[in-house]
């Protein structure tokens, strides 16, 4: 260092420093450093204005600033939903720990497009929606909500069908019944989980459930508060100063007809309010229905979709209340068919009983010294809630069959004995007010045995298929050409139909058809009516 003059004294760069550092437009070639001496200078190198490299830097920084956020954005969004998967997941036997889920749940982000949700192939996906009271309220377990959520892929429809929770239905795999909103507890406590219900609405629907969704009332006060609120038009005023509350309580519920805007307890309030709806229970579920309509349309707007806080916080108030066998792949998918739908246009039908057109009629049964309220098919089997079932996309099919029924002018006679005049007469009834015959008279011819199931004989030449294939739907009849019991009347050449009334029918019209105040069925029970043997209906 003494042979340097002062001016290279101070270009000299310590190795260490240079190997460190490159600066622009330098490289690692220590030639260019060296000098004959083999000390160290820097070349001369053209000078960067300071102005643009700090441009460069801001540039830079902005960049990489926003890629992080970016990126901890889809962190928290792929952390949450996979979290989401894990906890809501009841049917999820997966021994993955939680960064292979969240690898899982960012690869079907990617691959949402190659999946396809059960039932997709077919057109149709129908989706079990219950809603359960909760851990703070009594009968946590029971599903007073009942709903066949049903998605029409080809033509984007939607569709909603009501269950009532009194709907008194057979135990899978037992001879013993209950009321259908017991079930899901049932499975619960039995280890079958969500099957025993799942198998009853197939029965009921005669669809296969795809997937279902539990959510409690916690669940979905805080995800309407999340939402903001939600705004419709409610459809009445109520004033209930018994509105059942949390922990055995009481207190008022009041709240004006027209349109306004809920937070979530009063949402709650709305779809849970009964005691003060002259429709009772079906009341409720038409408001159910139009909450449902109400939240989607909010939580699927634009802002609410792609707000990540929003999702963030609809998520954490998701895992801790609803309950699914939806993976979170499917989940994916699920949600990109929904933003397609004609969510305007959504068909709803309320399965009801108190009206003569009702698919269901009321019934008792006696639990101890207790008379139990339920509910049952009007003709004994669930072959009407199945024929709205398969056209509720168009339900505009079963008016049109309907008025070719009546263009047919069908007549029919109902043979039995006069022991079974009552039950014959309600069978009338229903023939004519509501499968849309003609004529129907009651003819009595005196028998010795009465058959195990109803026969149908068909007498004319006529074509009539509609009024027959009404019949033999509704009525699980069995067609046969000749039918004995008429040799003794001349009911075959005055009629088009002859039917023989059989045990079946007779046990399945014997039952209360007096139209009655549902507000007077109320009950107020919130315990689970004990398994039952099968009873004869009054």
């Amino acid at each position: 260092m003494d042979g340097l003059n002062k001016k290279q004294q101070k270009k000299v760069i310590p190795p260490s420093k240079i190997h460190g550092l490159l600066l622009p437009n330098e490289t690692n070639d220590i030639s260019h450093y060296a000098s004959e001496d083999h000390s160290f200078y820097p070349k001369k190198r053209p000078s960067i204005p300071k102005r643009k490299h700090s441009l460069k830097r801001f540039f830079f920084f902005l960049f990489f600033s926003l890629f992080l956020l970016i990126l901890f954005s889809c962190a928290i969004l792929i952390y949450k939903g996979a979290s989401l998967g894990r906890e809501i997941q009841i049917e999820n036997t997966s021994n993955l720990s939680l960064f292979a889920d969240m690898k899982d749940f960012a690869t079907s982000i990617i691959t949402t497009k190659n999946i396809l949700l059960s039932g997709e192939e077919t057109g149709r996906i129908n989706i079990l929606l219950l809603g359960r009271a909760g851990n703070h309220y009594p009968g946590k377990n029971l599903t007073d909500t009942i709903m066949v959520l049903s998605i029409q892929t080809r033509e984007k429809k939607v569709a909603l069908l009501s269950l009532p929770r009194d709907l008194y239905v057979e135990i899978p795999g037992t001879q013993l019944f209950t009321k259908i909103n017991a079930l899901y507890q049932y499975g619960i406590t039995n280890g079958t989980g969500i099957e025993p219900i799942r198998t009853v609405i197939e029965d009921i629907t005669g669809e296969k459930i795809h997937y279902f969704f539990t959510l409690d009332f916690d669940g979905f006060e805080k995800g309407i508060d999340t939402l903001h609120g939600i705004s419709l038009d409610v459809m009445k005023d109520f004033y209930d100063p018994r509105y059942p509350g949390k922990n055995y309580s009481y207190e008022t519920f009041e709240i004006k007809k027209g349109w306004q805007t809920l937070d979530g307890a009063t949402a709650l309030k709305y779809v849970r309010e009964r005691h003060n709806d002259p429709e009772g229970d079906f009341g409720r579920a038409k408001r159910q229905q139009q909450v449902i309509s109400a939240i989607k349309e909010k939580a699927f707007s634009l802002g609410t979709f792609f707000n990540i806080v929003m999702v963030n916080n609809l998520l954490h108030v998701l895992e801790e209340s609803i309950e699914t066998d939806m993976t979170t792949a499917h989940m994916e998918r699920f949600l990109e068919i929904i933003q397609t739908l004609d969510t305007k246009n959504i068909t709803t039908f309320v399965v009801d009983a108190w009206k003569k057109e009702s698919l269901l009629r009321v019934s008792h049964i006696q639990v101890g010294d207790i008379t139990a309220f339920i509910l049952v098919p009007r003709v004994g089997t669930w072959n009407e809630i199945q024929d709205v079932s398969s056209h509720i996309f168009n339900l505009e099919d079963i008016k049109v069959r309907k008025e070719k029924i009546k263009n047919e002018k069908a007549s029919l006679s109902l043979i039995t004995n006069r022991q079974n005049a009552s039950t014959a007469q309600k069978i009338k009834s229903y023939l004519l007010e509501e499968v849309g015959l003609e004529k129907v008279e009651i003819t009595f011819v005196p028998l010795e045995n009465i058959e195990e199931k109803s026969i149908i004989q068909k007498n004319t030449d006529e074509e009539k298929s509609f009024s027959l294939d009404e019949l033999l739907k509704k009525l699980s009849l069995e067609k046969r050409a000749i039918l004995p019991e008429l040799q003794t009347t001349d009911t075959k050449n005055r009629m088009d139909f002859s039917l023989l009334i059989g045990n079946d029918l007779i046990q399945e019209f014997a039952l209360d058809q007096e139209l009655k105040d549902p507000a007077q069925e109320e009950d107020v029970n919130f315990d689970i009516i004990p398994p039952q043997e099968k009873h004869e209906k009054k």
